[in-house]
């Protein structure tokens, strides 16, 4: 199949393109885990938190915000010591931060209709042909990166909003040459 060439060779990052990246979520939760997740892979590939994510799941309590913004010294340090995670204290202590801003979130609404507000509650679909075509963030990103700073988000810039975007299925970046294109933008 003619993939997107982000995905490469990795059977794993072929998976995960082939299933799950661009498809639409609109789970509270779901977006939740991703968008703690998008701020670990910060500075790093996406593959790399791919491969740690069940132990993420593990050692942030199934990403139940509830629990994780509630996490005290004791659990950070803990966090610190645990190899299958990145061990990253800024990026920990924003995974707590970003649960207490997520449960604000939540006592007003939902989660998913604030981000999916961004792209007014429907997927775009883009046309890419090149990687080289494909933004590294967008109005829509900047926008939604400003709004959740305003609500007491961390690791959530620009382009680490583009990529949870992409990802959840805000927007439709598989490539045009990609059969994932056509398939996704069938799920809008």
């Amino acid at each position: 199949m003619p993939r997107c060439p982000w995905a490469g060779d990795d059977p794993q990052y072929r998976h995960y393109h082939d299933t799950e990246w661009g498809v639409p979520q609109f789970d509270d939760r779901a977006l939740f885990e991703k968008i703690v997740l998008e701020g670990f892979q910060a500075g790093l590939s996406w593959l790399t938190i791919l491969r740690k994510r069940e132990n993420f799941r593990s050692a942030f309590d199934g990403f139940r915000p509830e629990a994780i913004a509630s996490y005290d010294e004791a659990k950070r340090a803990a966090l610190m010591a645990d190899a299958g995670i990145v061990r990253n204290r800024a990026k920990i202590a924003a995974a707590v931060t970003n649960a207490q801003a997520w449960l604000r979130v939540m006592e007003r609404g939902s989660f998913a209709d604030l981000v999916w507000s961004f792209v007014d509650d429907r997927p775009q679909q883009n046309a890419w042909r090149t990687m080289a075509d494909v933004p590294a963030h967008t109005p829509a990103s900047n926008a939604l990166a400003r709004e959740l700073k305003r609500l007491g988000f961390r690791f959530c810039g620009p382009t680490t909003c583009y990529a949870f975007m992409q990802a959840m299925g805000l927007v439709n970046d598989h490539l045009v040459s990609c059969p994932r294109h056509a398939e996704v933008a069938a799920l809008a």
